[in-house]
C-alpha cells in the first residue's frame, strides 16, 4: 500500500475525446466495472473506507477527495485509486454536478 494519493489523468491521445462512454472503457481496459452517479454542488461523504480496492472517476465538475493526509481536487477525466481499507472522504466543490464513475474490479 501507499501513502500517496494516485492521481491519474487522462490522455487524449491515448484514450481519446473524454466521454462517460470512454471513461466506462478505459476503466474496464483496467479490469474495473462501473456505476455512475451524478452528485450535485454540495454533497459530501464524511470519512469512510471499503472493503475492496476501488478505482474512482470523474467526466465533469471538480471533487476534493482527502486521503492519507493529502488533499486532490480531482477534475473531469481524473482517476484515482482507492486502496481497501484507506480512511478517505470527498466533498463536490463549486457549482457543477459531478458525473462520478465508483468503479470495482470485475
Amino acid at each position: 500500500m501507499t501513502d500517496k494519493v494516485n492521481l491519474i489523468k487522462w490522455d487524449q491521445s491515448t484514450d481519446g475525446p473524454l466521454t462517460d462512454t470512454n471513461m466506462r472503457k478505459k476503466l474496464k481496459s483496467k479490469g474495473y466495472t462501473s456505476t455512475m452517479y451524478v452528485f450535485t454542488p454540495g454533497t459530501d461523504f464524511p470519512s469512510h473506507t471499503h472493503s475492496m480496492t476501488k478505482l474512482d472517476a470523474i467526466t465533469s465538475g471538480k471533487f476534493l477527495l482527502s486521503m492519507h493526509g493529502q488533499d486532490v481536487i480531482m477534475e473531469p477525466g481524473d482517476i484515482v485509486e482507492v486502496p481497501k481499507n484507506v480512511v478517505h472522504n470527498a466533498h463536490v466543490i463549486g457549482s457543477e454536478d459531478v458525473t462520478f464513475f465508483d468503479s470495482v474490479k470485475i
